[in-house]
Formats: structure tokens, C-alpha cells, sequence
């Protein structure tokens, strides 16, 4: 019987594959990075076909480099950047245009003349989201008015739309040949175009965008036995393994730091900073700046919310230091260059290069470093960008305090910048709570196999995974009240000197 579970993470700059055991260990990995292409100011995308093509090497890779063959595989589950927008055509297969990814702003003209024309409270009541470029809905629009040719063949039926999550499935499942055109309910609900409620898209949002129903993929729970079809990786691999989950990337890491009881919360520190706080079967809408978004469904089950803070740019402002600037050669140089001051010497650094999300939710923002004086050195910025890192995610929590009017008692972190050891005491500092450490660094893609091995009871509950989480690390907060408050202040003093570049 097949002992072992895999998932893809396809993230923002890179896809890994990973499989685990029973114990919820890590056996194997690869992974691949893809290009950032970067065509104008506040543009991002993606190759499509590129990433297709690096999800199957690295899945190839990591099973051949412990022996294993795909039908040693009990499951499959897909974790995925969120809202990157995919559109293809059906009968060949092939991208009508690059992915615009998550960060892109192009589509702000959308979404604010969405907002302009009333729609504005219709998104925040179905959809649980504020109108933003940030958001799925406006990118498709953004691609049927500017990619020729594209309406029509919407219109005819041929075009299909997805997250990369449908792109993946739909090609790892046959493609052209019967592959399954679906997403998740945790997918579906960073559209603007699923109603949170229904859990099924809603005929008005899509209406307010111009959506054509036909090109949207079928919406499954995130955990099923049958629900995205069987993959085969190729004709040599030994057959095929069922695709049993299907998660956006932050979702699945709340069930790889196993956030299943209302009020846990965590912290994924990526390209940019994620927090999610489980709220149960019940739907909080946010008055402070957060989403309400899907936390996940399994099958036969109600689907479980929760209120999320989503920050832009967090680790990719220190691959700013280290490829704009040149101050560091590599992102672990930037704890041992910050660890040489003391402090940051009164430098505040907002990484608004797209805009802030939130708690804000301000396009026209643009990255800013203020408090800079000839005492000032490349050390002093470094160690800013990481309490960048932390601040950003102080806002975050300071609103989910205000909605849910719990304070917050423990930060579970995950994600690369986590390695960054000064950065995480910054954080457990700023924020005055203890930050915790999974044992397995990479919860995304453990999420997503735990959720596949539970739809096809390789696990037979929750409680099965509760016992698996371990603790690798833990930081207590050493900082006095004076000095969090007095720090937080600059800081949002920094953040409104980063508003309204873009429209001065």
C-alpha cells in the first residue's frame, strides 16, 4: 500500500514538489524557480507554460531522487499563489497571454471605476473583499478588453479562465483531452466573483465585471476523494494518483500549522506576509481593512472561514536590497548586515512598490524611506526592511484584534523569512506576543498533502493531524512598552508619507 503524500507549492517565484510520510515528515523535494517579468512599472507576470512545464520537472525530480514512482503516491494536493490570472485556450491549450500575478496593478482603473459606479458595497457583501487590483476579477476584465481576439472566443466558448491552480489541474488531467476544469472554494473566493455564502459564483458579481459564466471552472471543497480528477505526471511514471486537494497557498498553511479551532492564527512570511485567523463556520466581515475569505472546506463538511491581513511586499523588499540596490548578495546577509547596529537608527522603510494592501488598501501608495541622516548606512537600511517585515504585519494584527476584539496570544510563523532569526525576535518585539516556529519550515505544501491524504483517509481526522505539528523554535518579546509603541508610531507616520505618489 502507498506509504507517501505529495504537493505542489507553485508559488510566486518558485514551484517545489515535496512528498511526505505518515508521520507528516519530509522525504523528498525539488525545486524550481520561475522568471518575474516585469513589462512596465506596477506590471507582474507570469509564463504560464513555464510554470507547467517547472511543476512537472520538479515533481519528476523529487520522486526520482528517493526512488519513488507516482504509484507510491497515496495522494496529490496542489497549494497555489492566490488570484494570478490565467486565461487558455481550450481546444489547443495554449495561454492567450502571460498570467498577470497577484501583485500586478494594472487593473486599478477597473476596480476603482467598479467602485465609482456603486458596485463597490455588492463586492464587499457577496464577496467578503474590498474592490482592489489585488483581486482576480479585475484582471480578467483588464485581459477581455486589451487581448485580441480574446471576447470573441469567451463568447464562442473556447476560452477558459483560472487561478493557477485550474491551469495545473486542468493540464496535469488530460488537457486538451479531458482534463478537469475546477478550483477550490478557498480559489474561488479570491475572485470578486464567488459569493461567500453559496460557495458558487454569483450572477451579479459576475454581471458588475462582464464575466461570461462559461469560461469559470467548476468549484469543488478543498479536500475530496474524486473532486479534481486523477493525475499522471508522465507515460513512464507508473500510472496515475488522485488529485485530492486543492488550496490557495495561505490557506493550506493554516492546515500545515494545523489553525483548525476559531481564533488560531499564523503568519506565512513569503514575497510578501500573509495572516489568517480561523473564525469557525461563521462569516466575519471585517471593519478595519481585512478580508473575509474561505479558511477551507472538506467534503461532507461546512466550509470554514476566517479574516485575513495580506501584505504585498515583505520578503521581496529584501530581494530589493540584494538585486536593485546591491547592499547584500544574498537574502541571509541581510540579518548579518542589520545585526551589526543596534537599531535602525531612526530609518523607517514602507515597501509600497505596488501599492500597500492591507490594513490600507492604497493603490496610489509608493515605497518611501524616511528618517535618514548622514549617520545613516547600508546596515541601518537592512535592518529597517526586516522591521518593515514586522510593522506591516503589526497593522495586520492590530486590526484583526479590533474586529474580532480578542487580542492575540501567539503568532505560528512559517515561510522563508522565518530563517531570518533577528527578524522574528523584531517581530515577537513589535508585536509584544510570543512567535512560534513549525519544526516543518515549508507548512504551504505540508497543508496541502495534509488535506489530500485526509480526502482519500490517509489521515483519518483532524485530530490525526494535531498531533503531528511540532514546535521547532520559539521568541519571547524583549522590548518595553514604551519602546513598541513609541516604534509603531514612527511608523505609521512613515506610511503616511508613502501615500498618494502615484496620482501626485
Amino acid at each position: 500500500m502507498p506509504e507517501f503524500v505529495g504537493a505542489i507549492d507553485q508559488g510566486t517565484t518558485s514551484t517545489r514538489f515535496m512528498v511526505f510520510d505518515h508521520d507528516g515528515r519530509e522525504v523528498a523535494r525539488h525545486q524550481l524557480e520561475h522568471k518575474q517579468i516585469l513589462p512596465r512599472p506596477g506590471w507582474v507576470e507570469h509564463d504560464p507554460v513555464e510554470i507547467l512545464e517547472r511543476t512537472r520537472a520538479a515533481m519528476r525530480n523529487a520522486l526520482a531522487s528517493i526512488g519513488l514512482i507516482t504509484s507510491d503516491l497515496v495522494a496529490v494536493g496542489v497549494a497555489n499563489q492566490r488570484e494570478t490570472t490565467v486565461v487558455w485556450n481550450s481546444k489547443t491549450g495554449m495561454p492567450y497571454a502571460n498570467a498577470i500575478v497577484w501583485q500586478d496593478v494594472r487593473s486599478d482603473c477597473i476596480v476603482r471605476e467598479v467602485e465609482r459606479a456603486g458596485g463597490g458595497e455588492l463586492v464587499r457583501e457577496r464577496a467578503g473583499l474590498p474592490p482592489s487590483s489585488y483581486f482576480s476579477a479585475g484582471k480578467l476584465r483588464w485581459l477581455l478588453d486589451n487581448v485580441d481576439g480574446l471576447a470573441q472566443a469567451a463568447a464562442r466558448g473556447e476560452a477558459l479562465f483560472g487561478t493557477v491552480d485550474s491551469w495545473l489541474v486542468w493540464n496535469l488531467t488530460g488537457a486538451v483531452d479531458g482534463g478537469r476544469h475546477v478550483t477550490d472554494v478557498t480559489n474561488a473566493s479570491r475572485t470578486m466573483l464567488m459569493g461567500l455564502e453559496r460557495l458558487d459564483w454569483d450572477e451579479d458579481l459576475l454581471a458588475l465585471f462582464g464575466v461570461p459564466r462559461e469560461m469559470l471552472p467548476a468549484i469543488r471543497p478543498s479536500s475530496s476523494r474524486a473532486g479534481f480528477g486523477e493525475m499522471i505526471v508522465d507515460e513512464t511514471s507508473g500510472g496515475g494518483v488522485p488529485l485530492s486537494a486543492g488550496l490557495g497557498d495561505q490557506q493550506a498553511a493554516m492546515i500545515g500549522q494545523v489553525c483548525l479551532r476559531p481564533g488560531e492564527t499564523k503568519n506565512t512570511y513569503g514575497t510578501g506576509n500573509f495572516l489568517l485567523r480561523n473564525t469557525g463556520s461563521e462569516i466575519v466581515r471585517s471593519k478595519n481593512g481585512l478580508i473575509t475569505t474561505v479558511c477551507y472546506q472538506f467534503e461532507g463538511a461546512p466550509a470554514v472561514y476566517a479574516l485575513e491581513g495580506s501584505v504585498a511586499v515583505t520578503g521581496a523588499a529584501i530581494q530589493w536590497l540584494r538585486d536593485q540596490l546591491g547592499i547584500i548578495s544574498e537574502a541571509a546577509e541581510s540579518e548579518t548586515l542589520a545585526r551589526t547596529v543596534e537599531d535602525s537608527g531612526g530609518v523607517y522603510f514602507v515597501p509600497a512598490f505596488s501599492g500597500l494592501f492591507a490594513p490600507y488598501w492604497r493603490a496610489d501608495a509608493r515605497g518611501v524611506i524616511v528618517g535618514l541622516s548622514r549617520f545613516n548606512t547600508n546596515a541601518h537600511l537592512a535592518r529597517a526592511a526586516l522591521e518593515a517585515i514586522c510593522y506591516q504585519s503589526k497593522d495586520v494584527v492590530a486590526a484583526m484584534e479590533e474586529d474580532s476584539g480578542l487580542p492575540l496570544e501567539v503568532l505560528k510563523v512559517d515561510g522563508g523569512v522565518t530563517s531570518n532569526e533577528l527578524c522574528m525576535q523584531l517581530q515577537a518585539d513589535i508585536l509584544g506576543v510570543p512567535v512560534s516556529k513549525a519544526a516543518v519550515t515549508e507548512t504551504t505544501a505540508l497543508g496541502a498533502a495534509y488535506a489530500a491524504g485526509c480526502g482519500v483517509g490517509f489521515w483519518s481526522a483532524f485530530d490525526d493531524l494535531r498531533h503531528l505539528w511540532r514546535e521547532g523554535k520559539r521568541w519571547e518579546p524583549t522590548w518595553s512598552e514604551e519602546r513598541r509603541r513609541a516604534g509603531h508610531a514612527r511608523w505609521r507616520m512613515a506610511v503616511e508619507r508613502s501615500l498618494e505618489w502615484e496620482t501626485a
